[in-house]
């Protein structure tokens, strides 16, 4: 068993896999880090100062022992608060939105790059009857040239 796992661990999709996840769970840090820290404000700047994370509907009462903020989303949900989070889906689907456009961007980019590769003219297939008919000359010409 373990000399199968450590074939099934050596191949290279398998290595090349993880490096793929590695890679992507840094470059997803980095565009939640953009979204949080310079898109979502600026968005929030040109709507009048709206701050999308926390923008909530409380589902129902406060825990009893809750002495903050009512419209500080972030203490509500620690204190244990039932609350539908929108503003944090808004942030979250913008996010979205541009890890998968700038993975577009990337595959497009690499796919112009990529070198194509040359068109190979068609070969004209001929039909089954003219390949018989000039094998069938070319027996009778290698047999008339053989008598004589």
């Amino acid at each position: 068993m373990l000399s199968q796992f450590k074939t099934f661990i050596s191949r290279g999709n398998v290595i090349d896999l993880a490096v793929a996840v590695v890679i992507g769970a840094a470059f997803g840090r980095i565009v939640t880090s953009l979204t949080d820290d310079i898109i979502m404000p600026v968005i929030g700047r040109i709507f009048g100062g709206l701050d999308f994370s926390s923008y909530y509907l409380r589902l129902g009462p406060v825990p009893a022992g809750y002495t903050g903020s009512l419209s500080d989303y972030a203490a509500l949900k620690k204190a244990g608060a039932p609350l539908l989070g929108y503003g944090q889906f808004v942030t979250v689907a913008v996010n979205f939105l541009l890890v998968a456009f700038v993975i577009f961007l990337i595959v497009r980019a690499v796919n112009r790059a990529m070198p194509k590769p040359p068109e190979q003219p068609a070969v004209p297939v001929e039909p089954i009857d003219v390949i018989l008919l000039r094998e069938i000359r070319d027996e009778l010409r290698a047999r008339g040239s053989s008598a004589v």
